[in-house]
């Protein structure tokens, strides 16, 4: 394997890994979620309220344009479903050939 080859995996491997993260986040933001609206915590403890933040503000790129395609069914917000399955689907389908077409690219396969 060359120079050119070990780029391209280290390149993949963080895309894999940021993906991960990103799935990770938006299954804490979902949990998160469900446990304000039953009111087992609250906002009003301060660290939970930045770790809320935070997710929100890490997930809403990905689940904003999906919330505007998809409505909520009876109060149901399933954009986080269709989040996971979309990126789950590009690790699993887009990934690996991306990465076999990068390597052919770059002589390394």
């Amino acid at each position: 394997m060359g120079i050119g080859a070990g780029v391209i995996g280290f390149l993949f491997f963080v895309l894999g890994a940021l993906l991960q993260l990103l799935l990770f986040a938006i299954i804490a933001n979902a949990i998160l979620s469900w446990l304000f609206a039953f009111d087992v915590i609250n906002y009003r403890n301060r660290f939970v309220a930045q770790v809320a933040e935070f997710l929100d503000r890490f997930t809403s790129p990905i689940l904003a344009p999906l919330r505007r395609v998809i409505p909520p069914l009876g109060g149901i917000d399933l954009t986080p479903i269709v989040a996971l399955l979309i990126i789950q689907g590009v690790q699993g389908y887009l990934l690996p050939p991306l990465y076999q077409a990068a390597l052919g690219l770059a002589g390394g396969y």
